[in-house]
């Protein structure tokens, strides 16, 4: 049989519709639509950052400093290469209001070339230079809408930032580089940078970071220009406008791939439903294929006959999934839009929909391939006696499965290749099958012990107890594909649960007992011991910890650059705390080296974090340079000690001996443990008697971090309701595939004299038991998923099991299965007797 001729036969098949093919293309259009939308949306969020780059950063170039403003002979490079620059410096503060209210704020102080691309949105809508000049010899305020509506501001009202009045003039509505700002844990002030000269804040060792933004010529290398930079300007960090938000590019290219994994499982869930849909399609075409062998056709023909049938099929189920999937994003757009400061492009691209669809493909072939397998061991002997495919199943042999492996091989490297995420891929695929073997296993097991509970003696006297157990230990039920399909889609959303419950768990929990109340930042040295003296006359507080602190960036180790050594560790990713004592700082262990003698004024010496010095390859005896406010120091590592940072509190990675950085201006940082009916009344004397400290509260920053997590996990928990609903719908096909024989088996009970309510009793029955047993192993399942994700990759050491959602998980799965269950089940029972036990004759 040639080509032509298969897909003559093939077509000729299909004339009869394609309602009989009804879960086959809707276990691939969800899958496939599924992941189209998700690399279309993640697609248009990167064409939005590359287009609107410039405006993101606030510039073409932008060179970030801690802690120091540039020098002149600075100011002078950034002139002789820009068109313009803009001077940025962003730090944290307390604001006041008239009436003594106080509340954190992110400020944000520009100069008059400011912004460089794009403008600020106020309310009411004045000129930026108008709101910032203020009136009657005050400087403007430009504030947030929830600082202005937390404090009960309104417009005219005067308010302070360290020792500088300010006279609130608009309402911030947007900046047009606010997504290059990351996440912010308050919200955000603007003014004047002129306007800060008076106010205290800025003193030298406070915390700030200051931002050159640069307008550059056209056609300027920026490769070459950031090496020139890097040589001109000590410590700076560069950014351009080719990643203008890499905290938002990072964010999406990291949800994005794990959607995209959530959204493999849909489709190989659905493969579940696709598999049973080709085997039940071939048990009907028993008779044809048993002609077909009669008439000469080889096995090789047959086949090719029904391979091109089965792959039309899936090239129709693709094509349905992309048309979807092209939709969605542009559906979807007005929600992302708004929930992101980047203006996305949702238009389709080819790129996004071409990995969807050799996805849907490749999961289509991996799982039709067994059952076509099995058409080779249909004979003419079919004719005669009856016979099926499904009671030929089996290991169809070698070649098929070397075919399966590979196109498995296929499928999960072009997951690890297009997400960029290989680990946690690999990963999550062995999780995956794990939880597929684990519910294969579980599902024979259960089909053992209900044929074996079927004839003990309390089933005897319930007719549909023992019928429903009977009935689910028969060997080629659909009790596999309940389970399997309903157990992998449940699992996902119990791991999803699990995960967010530990999260937000961990913080409430620990929050009382570990975490400190507050955080003050910028102690000048001499504010340092009538700090202590107030803390410690309030019996509300438990203790306070303080420590002096600058900010460096390791540059080079053992006269390497660092990064060349260590790699992308995260203690090379931006600017770290660096402290200096002269005896062991208390809870704090040394466990290898020693620590210097409290006279000590020798050659720099360092003390690092054990475990961070095991990760980056140091040892006793490495150099380190660290740059300290535009000036290297390289000091020696002579001992490692033990850093805790679960607790919320401070920990220092860099500790060095107070000589090394004799001079070097710094302010400090205390922590202040206190009951929570102590810290109103704390909170209001210490910004009261120092304006220029910034007192950050730990309860309310994680609050805001909860919620960051809150968005996340529910876009996590929609791409997981995807590999639900197609479980469901692998769920209604097994029921469908399985009505003929409950329709002949109603027909018998209702001869033998059983009820409609008896029948329909042991149908809900053996539906609720499915979906049950898939419940509590996707249960299980997940919380195993979930707890080697907090412990491996989010290294929390504690796990906590969350019964409610369990619970809700296993409800849900028996609900499920009886739902899909009762319309097979009305259908069988409204079938007569007679016409169904004469059509069997």
């Amino acid at each position: 049989m040639s080509l032509t001729a298969a897909a003559r036969l093939a077509l000729r098949d299909l004339r009869g519709g394609l309602a009989r093919f009804r879960i086959f293309l809707a276990c691939l259009a969800l899958g496939v639509a599924a992941i189209a939308a998700i690399g279309g949306v993640r697609a248009g969020l990167k064409a939005g950052l590359e287009q609107e780059g410039a405006t993101l950063l606030g510039g073409d170039a932008a060179i970030e400093l801690s802690y120091r403003l540039a020098t002149q002979q600075e100011w002078d490079w950034l002139r002789a290469n820009a068109l313009s620059v803009s001077e940025v410096v962003k730090f944290r503060s307390m604001l006041t209001g008239g009436d003594g209210a106080r509340a954190l704020t992110q400020v944000k102080a520009v100069d008059a070339a400011w912004p460089l691309y794009g403008t600020a949105q106020l309310d009411p809508p004045l000129p930026l230079a108008r709101a910032l000049e203020g009136r009657d010899g005050l400087p403007g305020i430009v504030l947030d809408p929830l600082l202005i509506d937390s404090m009960g501001l309104r417009m005219g009202d005067l308010v302070r930032l360290g020792d500088q009045e300010f006279v609130l003039m608009a309402a911030l509505l947007s900046e047009p580089d606010n997504a290059a700002g990351g996440f912010s844990l308050a919200p955000r002030s603007l003014v004047r940078r002129a306007a800060l000269a008076g106010s205290g804040l800025l003193a030298p060792g406070s915390l700030y970071d200051a931002s050159y933004r640069l307008r550059l010529p056209p056609g300027v290398d920026l490769d070459a220009l950031a090496v020139a930079a890097d040589t001109a300007i000590a410590g700076a960090q560069w950014h351009d406008r080719r990643n203008g938000a890499p905290g938002l590019r990072f964010l999406i290219d990291r949800l994005s791939a794990f959607l995209v994994l959530v959204g493999l499982a849909g489709l190989l869930i659905g493969g579940v439903g696709v598999a049973a849909s080709v085997r039940t399609y071939l048990e009907d075409k028993v008779e044809t294929i048993a002609v077909l062998k009669t008439l000469g056709a080889g096995q090789a023909q047959i086949w090719l006959a029904y391979g091109v049938q089965i792959t039309l099929l899936a090239l129709i189920g693709v094509a349905i999934g992309l048309a979807i999937g092209m939709v969605l994003p542009w559906a979807l757009a007005p929600v992302i839009t708004n929930a992101l400061p980047v203006a996305a492009d949702f238009s389709p691209r080819l790129l996004p929909l071409a990995e969807a669809a050799a996805y849907g493909l490749l999961a289509a072939a991996l799982f039709a391939l067994w059952p076509l397998a099995q058409v080779g061991r249909i004979g003419p002997a079919a004719l005669f006696r009856e016979t099926a495919t499904g009671r030929r199943r089996g290991w169809p042999g070698g070649v098929v499965a070397l075919i399966s492996a590979l196109i498995l091989a296929a499928l999960v490297g072009l997951a690890a290749w297009r997400t960029g995420e290989a680990r946690l891929v690999l990963w999550a695929s062995a999780g995956f099958a794990g939880a597929a073997v684990a519910l294969i296993l579980v599902a024979s097991l259960m089909r053992w012990l209900a044929k074996w509970a079927s004839h003990q003696r309390f089933a005897r006297g319930r007719p549909a107890l023992r019928l429903a157990l009977s009935t689910l230990g028969a060997a080629g039920g659909e009790l596999g594909s309940v389970v399997l399909s309903l157990g992998l889609g449940l699992s996902v959303l119990a791991a999803i649960s699990q995960i967010d419950n530990n999260l937000r768990g961990a913080i409430k929990r620990d929050l009382p007992d570990v975490a400190p109340s507050f955080f003050v930042v910028d102690i000048q040295p001499d504010q340092i011991d009538a700090l202590r003296a107030r803390v410690s006359a309030d019996t509300g507080v438990r203790r306070m910890d303080a420590a002096p602190m600058l900010r460096g960036v390791i540059t080079k180790i053992n006269g390497r650059p660092a990064r060349e050594v260590a790699g992308d560790h995260w203690v090379l990713q931006g600017d770290r705390g660096v402290t200096y004592s002269t005896t062991i700082p208390a809870r704090t262990r040394v466990v290898a080296g020693s620590w210097w003698p409290a006279d000590y004024t020798g050659p720099p010496q360092i003390s690092f974090g054990a475990d961070e010095a095991a990760e980056m390859g140091l040892k006793l005896g490495d150099n380190l340079t660290i740059n300290i406010l535009g000036r290297d120091v390289t000091g020696t590592i002579t001992s490692l000690r033990e850093v805790d940072f679960s607790g919320a509190g401070m920990g220092f990675v860099l500790a060095m001996n107070p000589a090394a950085l004799a001079g070097v201006p710094h302010s400090w940082i205390a922590s202040i443990y206190a009951s929570r009916a102590a810290e109103p009344g704390l909170l209001r004397d210490l910004t009261s008697a120092y304006n220029n400290i910034t007192v950050i509260s730990v309860r309310g920053a994680i609050e805001r971090i909860t919620g960051l997590m809150g968005q996340i996990s529910a876009a996590i928990a929609w791409g997981a309701a995807v590999t639900l609903l197609t479980g469901l719908v692998v769920l209604m096909g097994a029921a469908a595939a399985g009505s003929r024989g409950r329709v002949h088996e109603a027909a018998i009970l209702k001869t033998l004299g059983a009820t409609r309510g008896r029948i329909m009793a042991s149908f809900a029955l053996r539906t609720a038991l499915a979906g049950a047993v898939a419940g509590l192993v996707a249960v299980a399942v997940g919380a195993a998923g979930a707890w080697a994700v907090t412990r491996f990759v989010m290294e929390q050491t504690r796990f906590s099991f969350a019964p409610g959602p369990a619970a809700a998980i296993v409800l849900g799965g028996v609900a499920l299965t009886i739902l899909a269950g009762l319309g097979i089940a009305l259908r069988a029972l409204a079938a007569r007797p007679a016409r169904v036990l004469r059509a069997r004759e």
